[in-house]
């Protein structure tokens, strides 16, 4: 049983997208719900995924874990710069 549908997602677009979208749901078969959602689901899942999960060999996966357990190094320009009044300080 698919799951209740209980959201709406509203979109703004030109009267010639969406009589193209319309028929091209129709010439699949398909309501221009499940036509627009299916891809734009997937989509948001890679979108996800390339965020979240990273694949490595074994030499970069060591090279990464190596560079993680690295003491921090100070690095003097950043923190210069970061020292210094910023244009949204509220003071200016």
């Amino acid at each position: 049983m698919p799951p209740i549908k209980e959201e709406r997602l509203n979109l703004r677009l030109s009267a010639r997208d969406n009589a193209l979208i319309k028929e091209a749901a129709e010439t699949r078969g398909t309501s221009v719900s499940e036509f627009v959602t299916q891809p734009a689901v997937r989509r948001a899942r890679q979108e996800l995924a390339d965020q979240r999960h990273f694949v490595m060999d074994d030499e970069t996966w060591d090279r990464f874990v190596a560079a993680l357990d690295r003491p921090a190094r100070l690095n003097e320009r950043l923190a210069s710069f970061l020292r210094r009044p910023s244009l949204l300080d509220a003071d200016q």
